[in-house]
């Protein structure tokens, strides 16, 4: 299997030819982005990735992907 080298979040990762951008943040985030609420906003390479996607959307090899989390507070 061939791994990819993809920034998430201004960090190099390797990871699998094939990865998903739910994987990544499943991954990043320890939560299942099918069947968990997160407050969560990812984008590739500068575009915002609409969550109906991420199951389908594939990075390529140097992508920038950038996962925002909501937090409460002010």
């Amino acid at each position: 299997m061939t791994a990819l080298t993809i920034s998430v979040n201004g960090h190099d990762r390797r990871w699998a030819d094939g990865t998903t951008v739910a994987d990544i943040v499943a991954d990043i985030t320890g939560h299942d982005p099918e069947s968990d609420q997160l407050g969560v906003a990812v984008a590739v390479d500068a575009a915002v990735v609409p969550r109906s996607r991420w199951s389908t959307t594939v990075p390529a090899a140097g992508a920038e992907v950038e996962i925002i989390t909501a937090m409460q507070g002010g």
